[in-house]
């Protein structure tokens, strides 16, 4: 092959035979698919339960949220909460980012895509930068169950810009490889 050509790159291997996926996860974030239980009148679908071992803090407050096609949130991140998120509807892609200084992934971005077909529970620990965005055409619904109730007086919410030198991720990386 000439050298001005670019030589075509092997794909690397994202999931293992039996379907987990490979992708090393920030330390501290949990992934827990949920496959609903189905009968012939319909379907459960279970969202959180402590015996499940993904988190030791107990359940103080939940909300729902609801984002619009194309719709943006982010980059946001909290000091002293965790985020327990579980997605209803949808399809969502999110952007996290450790920059913790202490933790053994500082520096390693997670981007996850979440929807009704592949329903799952994502523990974002305190310190990870996350964003999310709508990649489908309908409203997309998640709900948290963070581990502190919302604080009028003062939100465990810091922002930073969408488009930030300080975290390597973007959503608007085009439509393909």
């Amino acid at each position: 092959m000439s050298s001005d050509k670019l030589a075509p790159r092997k794909d690397a291997a994202t999931v293992t035979p039996d379907g987990k996926p490979l992708k090393r996860l920030i330390d501290g974030v949990v992934v827990r698919y949920q496959q609903p239980i189905e009968d012939r009148r319909g379907e459960v679908l279970e969202v959180y339960r402590p015996s499940w071992g993904v988190h030791t803090d107990p359940l103080v407050y939940v909300y729902e949220v609801r984002l619009r096609p194309g719709a943006i949130k982010g980059w946001v991140v909290h000091e002293h909460q965790d985020d327990r998120l579980f997605f209803i509807s949808g399809v969502l892609r999110w952007g996290l980012f450790d920059d913790r200084p202490d933790s053994p992934t500082r520096g390693l971005v997670n981007d996850l895509v979440f929807s009704e077909r592949a329903a799952a529970l994502l523990v974002i620990p305190c310190g990870v930068y996350h964003a999310v965005r709508n990649i489908g055409t309908t409203d997309a619904i998640f709900i948290n169950m963070p581990t502190r109730p919302y604080d009028h007086e003062s939100p465990d919410k810091l922002r930073m810009p969408l488009k930030t030198p300080s975290i390597p991720f973007d959503f608007d990386d085009g439509p393909g490889w």
